[in-house]
């Protein structure tokens, strides 16, 4: 007679999994909880004490770690050793283990949980049945998802057992997700030690999303979310109308939403290939588009734009006149979705904690052979403004300059942009040359550039890009100063009556 051990955390679906085993005459054994249950509802049921011949100790600390369980899950069925040896011991075969785990994840979850608690729910027999269970594949058959239920039935009624091929990938399934829950528990003892890097990292990412493809056509692509911290993040989005996100929306939806969380008054942030090409801000989410959208009226058109606030009719009708790939706002109104979605292929994304910041992941880079860790760049400026010109900056200019800084922070680096009334007119943007970066921006900006003020993700390292603003009527400069040739940016400034704010802090993005 085959033989299940059925102990499970999780009891969807297991009375009528156990019920149908009984039916094709299966044992079953079981512990605790789950015997309960299963008894309850009049199953032929073993205890697992009878098996061991030892009770249950510790408030079921011990239970199913013993050698007459262990023993019928890994012998081999075709080595004559082995299957002499369980006989000289009077051990029994198990040809099926079901176990899912104690919810550690829902239990770190959970507020004001304590740490007590937390500990009681790391699992130690469930993890080693169900390793044992996969390393023996090839014998036996390990079931810890409830969804794998109706497959391994619908194989045992037709073939008598379950298939090699099942078993293995049952076998896959175990062994990823012990290691997804081992990381679990390595990264909560991180926290508690406040280690910010350890000697060995474990990342943690779920809820795989199949796209249509990469960056290209021919490569292949899967978005992965983490397992917390989705508020107010493009993992965490509501999709409420149009086509599946692509891997370039996720990617350029994201550097929207970086720069968006640098703004608390009503912004707008428009994105191209992940760079802004537009960033307003004003005194409601009206306001703020225009000024985005007047930024630069041709790179906005296929981008992605993201909002502080909600969008209403009048939004959604300016949004509606030109072709956009994804909008993300916090909320919309009824009139403003009805125009929204009259378009087919738009995505619009709810994002209702969209002002979120404090997030506690890494940034991670992939490289050829490793990976690069570094903390979130979520400081904005040093310990203090300095004013290193003779003329300092009018309220009206600094209101800029500060804008301007936050927004440099999404742009790559080498990057500048220019600022006039809370809006971008002009960006330079990924240039090796800082100097063609701030001439970029300038020829973007046209005429609009008189006035303006220019903020610069590094220092200068040489007097020409002061030059090249002064030159084009810029008025102010916000930047992190040191450079070997400060002094002569400074000077450069002075003399043609320009104000520059060194902020202590640069902000590169590569």
């Amino acid at each position: 007679m085959k033989r299940a051990l059925i102990s499970v955390y999780d009891k969807e679906g297991v009375v009528p999994f156990a019920t149908e085993l009984n039916r094709l005459g299966w044992e079953v054994i079981s512990t605790g909880g789950t015997y309960k249950t299963l008894k309850e509802a009049g199953i032929d049921v073993i205890d697992i004490s009878e098996v061991t011949q030892f009770p249950e100790i510790l408030d079921g600390r011990v239970k199913t770690l013993h050698p007459n369980i262990h023993g019928g899950l890994l012998y081999k069925r075709n080595d004559k050793n082995h299957v002499d040896k369980l006989k000289e011991l009077n051990i029994n075969s198990i040809d099926m283990v079901v176990n899912n785990l104690y919810p550690f994840e829902e239990t770190i979850k959970r507020e004001g949980v304590g740490h007590e608690e937390i500990i009681e729910n790391i699992d130690i027999g469930g993890p080693s049945m169900i390793r044992a269970a996969a390393k023996n594949y090839e014998f036996v058959t390990v079931v810890m998802d409830p969804s794998d239920y109706a497959k391994v039935l619908d194989e045992i009624k037709s073939k008598g057992e379950t298939s090699l091929d099942t078993r293995r990938y049952l076998a896959m399934k175990v062994f990823q997700y012990t290691a997804y829950y081992d990381s679990l528990i390595a990264n909560y003892f991180n926290d508690l030690e406040s280690v910010e890097f350890p000697d060995i990292v474990t990342l943690v990412f779920k809820d795989k999303q199949e796209l249509r493809y990469g960056e290209n056509p021919h490569q292949k692509a899967v978005f992965f979310k983490e397992r917390d911290d989705l508020e107010g993040t493009i993992a965490g989005a509501i999709q409420i109308h149009g086509k599946e996100l692509s891997f370039n929306n996720i990617n350029d939806s994201n550097g929207a939403l970086e720069i968006l969380k640098e703004f608390d008054e009503p912004t707008v942030v428009a994105v191209k290939h992940a760079n802004p090409c537009g960033i307003g801000g004003g005194g409601d989410i009206l306001e703020a588009y225009r000024k985005a959208y007047e930024s630069d009226t041709i790179s906005i058109f296929g981008g992605i734009i993201a909002a502080n606030r909600e969008i209403d009719e009048e939004v959604a009708k300016l949004i509606n006149d030109i072709f956009i790939e994804v909008v993300m706002a916090p909320s919309y109104t009824k009139k403003a979705l009805a125009i929204l979605t009259s378009k087919k292929n738009i995505r619009v994304l709810k994002i209702p904690q969209i002002e979120k910041k404090d997030y506690k992941s890494y940034d991670i880079k992939k490289v050829l052979g490793g990976i690069l860790l570094q903390e979130r760049d979520i400081q904005l400026l040093g310990e203090e403004l300095r004013v290193v010109t003779n003329r300092k900056p009018t309220d009206d200019e600094m209101e800029d300059l500060l804008f301007a800084w936050k927004a440099v922070k999404g742009v790559k680096s080498n990057g500048v942009l220019l600022v006039k009334d809370k809006a971008t007119i002009g960006i330079g943007l990924g240039e090796v040359n800082r100097v063609w970066a701030v001439e970029n921006a300038i020829e973007r900006a046209g005429e609009k550039v008189e006035g303006s003020v220019l903020a610069s993700d590094g220092f200068f390292p040489f007097k020409d890009s002061v030059e090249a603003l002064a030159k084009a009527g810029v008025t102010a400069i916000i930047q992190p100063g040191g450079s070997i040739k400060d002094q002569e940016s400074i000077e450069e400034a002075n003399r043609h009556d320009i104000a520059m704010i060194f902020t202590g802090m640069r902000h590169f993005k590569h």
